[in-house]
């Protein structure tokens, strides 16, 4: 691997539930503490039938 090539590290955000559990919050403040820390948004991931999603997050090493 050349030296030249960014590294990131890698961060997995459980969707915070609404109080009956079925339904997803808005997980956008979670994703702005997250972003003032240098972590961008790169994927989601959703089980089959909808159930728990996640949120990957990643920066670069520094």
């Amino acid at each position: 691997m050349s030296r030249d090539t960014a590294r990131f590290e890698y961060e997995s955000l459980r969707v915070p539930r609404e109080a009956t559990k079925k339904e997803s919050a808005d997980p956008k403040e979670d994703l702005n503490e997250y972003a003032a820390d240098g972590w961008r948004l790169v994927e989601t991931i959703e089980y089959v039938g909808g159930g728990t999603k996640f949120l990957i997050l990643e920066r670069p090493i520094q």
